[in-house]
């Protein structure tokens, strides 16, 4: 009796499927897989143009498989609460220690975050003052934006982690400027610094990408940012002459893995493979070409002349390390808190 040709189809693909999944080698898998990174504005072109893409490369070398990732930039404060909330980032990149740990205090982040390479510190940078073009205003340091002739910039503690940091330096270079002049650190010195400078402040926005992007348009004599976003502008050919303060504050921002989202997603080993990516020599390369700081300490021994150290540096520690910042800065009792409703009933 004669088989019709149709009954051998079925027979066929489950050939051709087993066929084929013999070609591939051992250990190797197919497909696409997706990652979601939440990160904070600042790094988003050094990510986009060149981290990003080189992770996908060296993951479909690795693996066969092709990585989709789905990106969001915001600041770093607000996109802490967005995770928090419900974003399902599976991976954390923002600006500062406080805000990762609330996803921890949280319950999305179950792991010890810091207890890796690096301590969980991605990039650096320092605190800068830009001024506009030709300095017809001669800033040369942060005693200059006390001056009433100066409207400066720099974005919301509430809301920027990068504010943060710009409100620590302030502080912290006011400590250590009195120090040195004294031996011993002077607080009331530099409280009266940072609310004389704080008077000065023209327009406090969301994001330090925003306070950048407001100076360009044209408003404030001078902007306290990151350095690397200075450089970032001078990269892409605009104008934006700064200088590093002798005191100013090291910068150190962290990364890390969403334990409910990768858990939840399946995608873990992916997840940690691209923590491990940004900490390598590559993207560490990449992240000096775009403005910040290495922590991997040959690239940074490789961009040292670009990068010098300013005379009278010093990191969060100086200042009792985060906890200590959050409660006596920015409490409800805390330096920044009370400078602002001073400064509201003045």
């Amino acid at each position: 009796m004669k088989i019709r040709k149709w009954v051998w189809i079925p027979v066929f693909l489950t050939i051709l499927v087993i066929a084929i999944g013999c070609r591939h080698k051992k250990g190797e898998v197919r497909g696409e897989v997706t990652l979601t990174l939440g990160a904070y504005t600042v790094p988003k072109e050094a990510y986009e143009n060149e981290i990003i893409p080189g992770f996908q490369k060296y993951w479909l070398k690795k693996t066969g498989q092709t990585v989709r990732l789905h990106e969001s930039y915001i600041a770093s404060g607000a996109q802490s609460r967005a995770i928090q909330a419900g974003f399902e980032a599976d991976i954390a990149a923002l600006s500062l220690y406080e805000d990762v740990e609330r996803l921890r205090e949280s319950g999305l982040i179950t792991h010890d975050w810091a207890d890796c390479r690096c301590k969980g510190i991605v990039t650096r940078s320092v605190v800068v003052i830009a001024f506009r073009e030709g300095n017809p205003h001669n800033i040369r340091d942060w005693q200059d934006l006390t001056r009433e002739d100066i409207e400066v910039l720099y974005p919301n503690p509430k809301t920027s982690g990068g504010a943060m940091w710009d409100i620590n330096a302030i502080y912290g270079a006011g400590l250590k400027i009195s120090e040195r002049k004294t031996g011993v650190p002077n607080p009331e010195f530099a409280r009266n610094r940072l609310k004389s400078i704080q008077r000065r402040v023209r327009v406090m926005d969301k994001s330090g990408r925003a306070s950048v992007t407001t100076f360009e348009n044209g408003i404030g004599d001078a902007l306290v940012t990151y350095e690397n976003e200075v450089i970032l502008r001078q990269k892409q050919g605009r104008a934006m002459p700064y200088i590093v303060p002798e005191a100013t504050l090291l910068i150190e921002n962290p990364i890390a893995v969403i334990d409910a989202s990768v858990d939840k997603h399946g995608n873990r080993e992916l997840a940690e493979a691209f923590v491990e990516f940004v900490l390598s020599r590559e993207a560490q390369t990449s992240f000096a070409r775009y403005g910040f700081r290495p922590v991997d300490e040959e690239v940074a021994a490789e961009f040292a002349g670009q990068y010098p150290a300013p005379s009278l540096l010093f990191d969060i520690s100086y200042l009792g390390g985060w906890p200590q910042v959050i409660k006596e800065i920015y409490g409800p009792s805390g330096i920044w808190t009370k400078i602002m409703e001073e400064l509201a009933r003045e």
